[in-house]
């Protein structure tokens, strides 16, 4: 069965979503974008379209099941689900972490990678040759100290795609992880720090060439365009400067 060349981006309205959506429109795909934000996502939309490329917009909440499962009829197979919506928010330690926030964080990146993949699972069995990407972070890997909450999520989230990957062994669908590490976009500090953007500037600080989106998304569209016999289960890119989660090269003027 020919690979439907339609594929979905969640978290698309900005960053690594909407960088995404702008390579897989490049290599042929007809991309969905879904984000909360109509506007964004319907200028990005826009703006592939004018370039040559197929975009269609949907705005979505990726948490609310209801409004994914009929979003999800829209479709009888995809080619492609890139599972990127997600994000952090707060650096505080365990003891003083605010539960709703661990709760967000949690609902978002996990919960939501969960209602779209199994919204959107029999739709990629369908096309005979599907792929599923979850956007995770180093941190799913890894911990330090005051990400507990968001470390958490993105633990969620790795062990999502590895089980799925178990699961659904034999049937035509790809399972790929990608997970990022220190990656400078406009937003995720700043989110992560309620909008602090002396505080969201520093966690960039003196660090020489850290990833951007567009790199992150070159990273995924190489993954999803292998052949289709190839998986790559997990794939992990940091900026050369980081090593770790917590050993990061940085170039402070004195």
């Amino acid at each position: 069965m020919p690979q439907s060349r339609i594929a979905v981006v969640t978290g698309a309205s900005s960053g690594i979503g909407a960088a995404t959506a702008r390579q897989l429109a490049t290599a042929g795909y007809r991309v969905v974008l879904t984000a909360r934000r109509k506007d964004r996502i319907e200028a990005l939309a826009e703006e592939i379209n004018a370039t040559g490329g197929q975009a269609t917009a949907y705005p979505l909440d990726v948490t609310d099941r209801t409004a994914v499962d009929e979003f999800a009829t829209a479709f009888k197979t995809i080619g492609v689900l890139v599972n990127n919506a997600g994000g952090a928010l707060g650096l505080d330690p365990v003891a003083t972490g605010d539960p709703a926030d661990w709760r967000q964080m949690y609902e978002t990146n996990v919960i939501g990678t969960l209602n779209l993949t199994q919204a959107l699972l029999p739709k990629l069995i369908a096309s005979g040759d599907g792929t599923v990407v979850v956007v995770s972070s180093t941190a799913g890997h890894g911990t330090y100290e005051g990400g507990a909450g968001y470390v958490a999520a993105k633990h969620g989230a790795h062990v999502l795609a590895e089980t799925l990957r178990l699961e659904i062994l034999g049937e035509p669908v790809r399972v790929i992880e990608v997970a990022p590490g220190l990656v400078k976009t406009d937003e995720f500090a700043l989110t992560r720090f309620g909008g602090d953007e002396a505080r969201a500037a520093k966690v960039y600080e003196g660090v020489p060439d850290p990833l951007t989106a567009d790199d992150v998304a070159d990273t995924i569209t190489w993954a999803v365009t292998r052949p289709s016999h190839v998986n790559i289960d997990l794939l992990v890119v940091r900026p050369r400067a980081q090593a770790s989660n917590t050993k990061v090269i940085r170039e402070l003027s004195e």
